[in-house]
């Protein structure tokens, strides 16, 4: 199967429907030669979007992902690199939890450094800052892609009414609009795009590069519901620390039994998903449970499935 791509909002670039993610990866449990291997992969099927953020290993992680790029040495013209800024990885007041305009001067310049290139392709506020005036973020953002630092510019968990903020000021005062929004979305977390986001979609074309798809590992099949519990069931490929295993029993010893239904319901899905339909499924009859109206639809112009599992 060819990869696909998708118009990023509004934007004219194109992005792989599949992205190529190193959150909790690169650096912690990846080395160089093992990273290097995998984007390789990953950009010979198609992948064309390969995601960081600053906070990621404080930094390594971006470290990692230039030297692999460098090494690879491909055409700067064939990928897109993101990274987000919000947490902060200098010590300091003005640092840490911020979007302030003079913290993310600073995190542009020593991001550029890490990765060693002269402009990153989409830059995301990593999450949203009650501190610090929209206004001075919209401004700060629009004013980094104007200087060719970044070429687009979005965010990661704001809220549709945060977003609608942000466009309202890009608008007044002319300046570039947030192109792409970053939040969670599988199965079990679909409320926020789905809803909360439809009027942006509609009015704003807001592009999404979504996170978590599955869930952390749990819709892998990686939990198993047993009669009074939850059992890791780890498969033959994955690491035994790996990130999944790690996040999934942190899960389980925090709200066992919210885990518990809701493993319960990933097996009975997988269970629905190897059995055959029936041949002629007989047609619902008056007072038959049906199917209830379908989510608010996402355009494929705005949505690009950014996978963290590649």
């Amino acid at each position: 199967m060819e990869m696909q791509y998708r118009r990023l909002g509004q934007a004219g670039i194109k992005v792989s429907v599949l992205s190529f993610g190193s959150w909790v990866t690169f650096a912690k449990q990846l080395p160089l030669d093992t990273a290097l291997a995998c984007m390789q992969a990953a950009h010979e099927a198609g992948v064309n979007f390969f995601d960081n953020a600053e906070a990621y290993e404080n930094g390594e992680s971006e470290k990692l992902m230039g030297q692999a790029i460098k090494e690879l040495g491909w055409a700067r013209e064939t990928y897109l690199v993101s990274t987000k800024f919000f947490w902060g990885i200098v010590p300091g007041v003005n640092t840490k939890n911020t979007l302030n305009r003079k913290y993310l001067r600073h995190a542009m310049e020593r991001s550029l450094d890490r990765f060693g290139l002269d402009f990153i392709d989409l830059v995301f506020c990593h999450r949203p800052d009650p501190e610090t005036p929209i206004e001075e973020t919209v401004f700060s953002m629009s004013e980094m892609v104007s200087s060719g630092k970044a070429h687009y510019w979005g965010t990661s968990e704001w809220s549709a009414h945060e977003l609608l903020e942000a466009y309202k000021i890009a608008e007044r005062y002319h300046l570039h609009k947030p192109t792409m929004e970053q939040p969670q979305y599988h199965l079990f977390h679909r409320e926020k795009l789905e809803e909360e986001y439809a009027p942006l979609f509609e009015k704003y074309q807001m592009g999404t590069t979504i996170w978590s798809p599955l869930a952390s590992g749990l819709l892998t099949g990686v939990l198993s519901a047993g009669a009074s519990s939850v059992v890791l069931r780890p498969r033959s490929s994955c690491p035994e620390r790996s990130v999944a295993l790690m996040q999934c029993q942190s899960l389980i010893t925090s709200s066992s039994g919210s885990i518990q239904r809701l493993v319960e319901k990933i097996d009975v899905g997988a269970e629905g998903c190897n059995t055959p339909a029936p041949a002629n499924p007989a047609a619902p009859t008056r007072g038959s449970s049906s199917p209830g109206p379908a989510p608010h639809p996402v355009p494929d112009s705005a949505s690009s499935a950014n996978s963290r599992s590649l």
